[in-house]
């Protein structure tokens, strides 16, 4: 539960537009220019935030990643740079925001969540990813370096002579980071699916308190999804009816084809909920009819040794007068007589289906 409410004690009873960092102090700030236009294309890292200022009217399209949002300087500068609202840098210092789009006029204001699967944990591990959409330039913050991005294949693109990202605006390297980020939601949840796989298969063949341990961390698992995702279908809708100038009608168009990406997303995460919700029933319906397995092997075994029981007891009252434990062959005759009836009862079972 601490993913989904991470703390805010520190910003309690500041005035709006405080800059307080909300999150893991994980990196120092990096700050990486990629800027391009046509046949060039420039790529840097800026050692000061200062640095920024070259970028801001030029006619190439700019993109500036931040890594690392805890030194608040670099922000308060870049944001003075770019013109952007106190509210703004607020958001972007505080990483437990819901996805969101915020039309500024000058600029757009996008949050969202990139999500990755730590395979040693077996858990969903969620970056926030704040992106300001300008005229001509675009700013991405993301929390933490150390552990990379999705954003590689963005760059390559912006490399490559002729890539179609060259020839367009903003707005359209602002859908590709998007589309990205919402294209690897895809395998986090086929990493999940085959832990869903595997959690079924245990069910079936021999379901333990690991098992139910499993489908315990899948349902905070999925919570934990469904919170960081389910708002995003709402953020590229508004994007894509967007009546502002920044965002072209040819971006819009890719824009839809995010929306049915966030849409597939959505439905295989409720998917999965609905199937793990399930997969508890199954756990309790398997530990019943493994309980009641054994409790009719039980009931089989004393309802055959109570007869038996009855024998041995009748003969063990060891009174004078009875005639057969005078008897040379009393002793295995009620032997006989004991298995016989055990005999035919387990016969008798068998024959009824109760085995």
């Amino acid at each position: 539960m601490s993913r989904l409410f991470k703390g805010r004690s520190d910003r309690i009873g500041l005035p709006p537009g405080s800059l307080v960092h909300v999150g893991e102090k994980r990196s120092e700030a990096e700050i990486t220019v990629i800027d391009y236009g046509g046949a060039q294309v420039q790529e840097r890292k800026l050692k000061k935030a200062e640095e920024v200022y070259q970028y801001r009217d030029r006619p190439t399209v700019t993109w500036i990643n931040v890594d690392g949002l805890h030194q608040i300087e670099v922000l308060e500068e870049i944001g003075k740079c770019f013109g952007l609202h106190r509210l703004v840098l607020e958001d972007i210092l505080n990483t437990d925001h819901r996805p969101k789009v915020e039309d500024f006029g000058k600029y757009i204001y996008i949050v969202l969540k990139m999500l990755s699967y730590d395979n040693a944990n077996n858990e969903v591990v969620s970056e926030q990813v704040s992106l300001v959409l300008g005229s001509n330039f675009v700013l991405s913050f993301q929390e933490d370096i150390t552990s990379g991005d999705v954003f590689n294949p963005i760059r390559e693109r912006i490399r490559t002579d002729g890539s179609q990202i060259r020839t367009m605006g903003a707005d359209y390297l602002a859908y590709s980071l998007m589309d990205i980020v919402i294209d690897n939601y895809f395998v986090v949840l086929e990493t999940l699916g085959e832990r869903i796989d595997d959690i079924e298969e245990e069910l079936v063949t021999n379901p333990a308190s690991q098992t139910l341990q499993g489908i315990h961390n899948l349902k905070k698992e999925m919570l934990y999804l469904r919170k960081s995702v389910w708002p995003l279908r709402e953020v590229i809708y508004s994007l894509e009816r967007s009546e502002s100038q920044l965002v072209t009608k040819t971006t819009a168009v890719y824009l839809r084809d995010v929306y049915d990406h966030t849409i597939q997303v959505i439905d295989t995460i409720e998917t999965f909920r609905d199937t793990v919700s399930g997969m508890l029933d199954i756990y309790l319906s398997s530990v019943s009819n493994r309980l009641n397995s054994v409790m009719k092997v039980l009931t089989v075994i004393a309802t055959i040794f109570m007869p038996l029981t009855f024998l041995a007891g009748v003969y063990g009252m060891n009174f004078r007068h009875m005639p057969e434990l005078e008897w040379t062959w009393g002793y295995p005759v009620v032997l006989l007589v004991m298995f016989s009836v055990g005999i035919s009862m387990l016969v008798y079972f068998r024959k009824k289906k109760w085995l």
